[in-house]
């Protein structure tokens, strides 16, 4: 039924390669089928001016799709020309790294996500929040290893995947060709205990019911499980 022959409940293959930077605290390249994200996390001594003297630590997301990482090329987007997709799309990796971050523990610095997406086959908002914790997690354990926090400031795993309707039927981590043509679509962003960040869902032409919604979130725990293993693997 699904383009790619997987089925309904099937991930794409998954890979996470660390320490891809030279000069980023934390790195790695996240590879969910075909779509690529370099994600890099910087660690700033000094904060946002609104929270100067506050004690509490910031993580911030800044997102961008290479020129060629579509089927046809894209202009480059300048900070100040932003699309409204990559605005949101970067607010939402920031807000979800934040949910599992203690932002006191962290101390008074800031630590920058860069989601880079260098191919894209679908799913780059939810390959970027995955890729994005582990090079935060990397950028925290250099902390540690230093000694400048005293405590592990992240209380937990953050993941994310895409599920939705297509071809009348539940299916989980769409690619492209399931996302341009699916019914329902929705991106599911949990943490490693099963709890709920965000849930983007939206009709793409067909409704859905209450069980239909229920059981796309049953699908997507399943599939932030197999992500959260990854990630512990690739951060071990």
């Amino acid at each position: 039924m699904r383009p790619s022959g997987r089925d309904t409940a099937e991930m794409r293959s998954v890979s996470i390669e660390t320490a891809v930077t030279r000069h980023a605290e934390g790195s790695c390249l996240i590879k969910c089928g075909d779509t690529h994200v370099l994600c890099t996390a910087s660690i700033d001594e000094r904060v946002p001016p609104w929270m100067k003297n506050s004690g509490l630590g910031w993580v911030t997301a800044e997102y961008g799709m290479l020129p060629r990482a579509t089927h046809t090329r894209s202009r480059r987007e300048a900070k100040n020309g932003q699309s409204g997709r990559t605005q949101e799309i970067q607010r939402l990796i920031g807000r979800s790294l934040r949910a599992c971050v203690d932002r006191p523990a962290l101390g008074e610095r800031q630590i920058v996500v860069d989601c880079d997406v260098i191919q894209a086959d679908g799913g780059t908002r939810c390959a970027a929040i995955t890729g994005g914790w582990v090079a935060l997690r990397l950028a925290v354990n250099a902390l540690m290893k230093a000694g400048m926090v005293t405590s592990d400031p992240l209380t937990d795993h953050v993941a994310a995947v895409s599920c939705g309707m297509y071809a009348g039927q539940p299916v989980l981590d769409l690619d492209y060709p399931e996302d341009s043509e699916a019914g329902v679509d929705g991106n599911f962003v949990l943490t490693g205990k099963g709890r709920l960040i965000e849930v983007q869902m939206s009709a793409e032409g067909s409704t859905f019911s209450r069980d239909d919604m229920g059981t796309l979130l049953d699908l997507a725990g399943q599939g932030v499980d197999s992500l959260v293993a990854a990630q512990k693997e690739a951060t071990a």
